[in-house]
């Protein structure tokens, strides 16, 4: 980069932007529970305003102040405060640290603070500071990932955690932390179906809803204060436990079991990746995780030490490779694993782990749908595909990879390539319950018959699958083989 003289005046207002929907921390917080209509909100450094006019429409209880567009607004404690893209305009380091040490004591929950990261490279651009002058005379701080949680983290003296790339959430009350980070890595599981008539069942099925629920949910049976509607089922029935016996005349109790075995494999992951930061003690854990632990594995001693021979097992030499190459779910080529995101709670409890190492550091990518376990060297790359599900054969748009020695990220950008890479066999990244499989495994055959996969060293790009497609004398419309007249 090269460099220009600091005496430069930087014109920070003019870094606000117009946006056509809400922002992705903010919009990110809302997929979080983090904002809700129950919540107040203040955006502190809200530039034009385009946030606050949003949730305010959408009956969000939500203000904002700007030191150049709405200096006059009083600037006030929130539930909830946004200092969204603010740290990355202020060109003084001391008053950086200032601005995020005010949006901190403003703040009663919540703070979420996002910054630009490093995706591409800088260079040709005018280094000013630590960062750079940009076109529009507005400085630019771009920072690693791993960089800015060190940032927030020293500066705050907290624990904070991401939720996308530059966007992270620092919780006042550690439990509601530690709660939110375990929920982020439990999986979706289906209530088990009612499968058996049951005339006791059928009687109070209405009643007995919100506890099926809630052993869906948690894998086990709610303590004392968990559920509303306890004192009811307790007078009905005698206890909980009673209640729930009605439930199991009606469902299969194998299907209970598994729910309540996913949820002892979330607990387990969880506190393997609290290895990588600071386990908590139980007492910093909510009433809801102690009784996990307690019904899962009898001790919060015992889950720590389950989870940290987990942890030990992906250390090992080639257990990562071992793990892809025996994998009954995703896409194996000589190089990798891929399956699809939706599986990822559904596969050996080792890669689910060792996918966690890189997303509890960029938590999560809300676009990617393809996930990528390299075998031949400590990276896990992040794909999207968009229209996977609607498109016979979608185009990679973009890739992120992290590289698990260092958690350094490198993007590329296909969009606007001419032949970019393409998807086949679709029901290969999948899980066999997706409620696409079916579908999708019906049409790779109906290729496989048209000749269309007798040769693939040329498929891999639109170019390729193209000409392979003309020389079949075939066309593709709505996940269907068509020939040619």
């Amino acid at each position: 980069m090269s460099q220009i003289p600091i005496g430069v005046e930087v014109e920070r207002h003019r870094a606000a932007i117009v946006r056509n929907d809400l922002s992705r921390p903010v919009r990110l917080a809302i997929e979080s529970d983090i904002i809700t209509t129950e919540t107040t909100i203040f955006d502190y450094g809200c530039g034009i305003g385009e946030d606050v006019r949003r949730l305010k429409s959408a009956g969000y209880n939500c203000e904002g102040w700007d030191p150049y567009y709405f200096p006059d607004v009083e600037v006030r404690a929130a539930d909830v405060i946004n200092l969204s893209y603010i740290i990355n305009v202020i060109e003084d380091p001391a008053e950086r640290d200032l601005a995020l040490i005010r949006a901190w004591d403003l703040t009663g929950r919540v703070l979420i603070v996002a910054a630009q990261i490093l995706v591409n490279d800088l260079s040709g651009m005018l280094a000013y500071g630590d960062g750079i002058l940009t076109k529009r005379n507005t400085f630019q701080k771009y920072y690693q990932q791993a960089e800015l949680k060190e940032y927030i983290d020293r500066i705050l003296t907290v624990d904070a955690i991401p939720i996308g790339l530059g966007i992270f959430l620092v919780f006042r009350d550690e439990c509601q932390a530690e709660s939110f980070r375990a929920a982020k890595l439990y999986t979706r599981m289906t209530t088990p179906r009612v499968r058996v008539e049951s005339k006791r069942f059928e009687d109070y099925q209405f009643q007995l809803a919100p506890l099926m629920a809630f052993v869906s949910q948690r894998g086990r049976l709610p303590i004392k204060g968990e559920l509303a509607a306890e004192a009811e089922l307790a007078s009905e029935f005698g206890s909980i436990k009673r209640a729930f016996q009605i439930v199991l005349t009606a469902t299969d109790e194998v299907e209970w079991d598994a729910i309540a075995y996913q949820r002892s494999l979330d607990l387990q992951v969880y506190l393997a990746l609290a290895q990588f930061g600071e386990r908590r003690s139980l007492r910093k854990l909510s009433s809801s995780m102690k009784a996990d632990i307690k019904a899962f594995f009898g001790s919060y001693e015992e889950a720590c030490e389950v989870a940290d021979r987990l942890l030990f097992k992906i250390g090992g030499s080639g257990v990562i490779k071992q793990a892809c190459h025996h994998s009954n779910i995703g896409k194996l080529l000589p190089a990798a694993l891929y399956v699809h995101i939706s599986a990822l709670n559904e596969i050996d409890p080792k890669l689910r782990l060792y996918e966690g190492c890189a997303s509890r550091n960029i938590g999560g990518m809300e676009d990617a749908n393809i996930i990528k376990f390299h075998t031949d060297k400590p990276c896990i790359s992040y794909l999207y595909y968009p229209n996977f599900e609607s498109i016979a054969h979608p185009t990679l748009q973009w890739s992120i990879l992290i590289d698990l020695r260092d958690l350094s990220l490198r993007f590329r950008d296909y969009s606007q390539q001419e032949n970019p890479p393409i998807l086949h066999r679709k029901e290969t990244f999948l899980s066999q319950n997706h409620h696409l499989y079916s579908k999708f495994a019906k049409f790779t055959k109906s290729e496989e018959k048209a000749g269309l996969y007798s040769e693939t060293k040329t498929i891999g790009n639109q170019r390729g699958w193209e000409k392979r497609l003309q020389s079949c004398g075939v066309q593709i419309k709505n996940h269907r083989v068509i020939r040619n007249l």
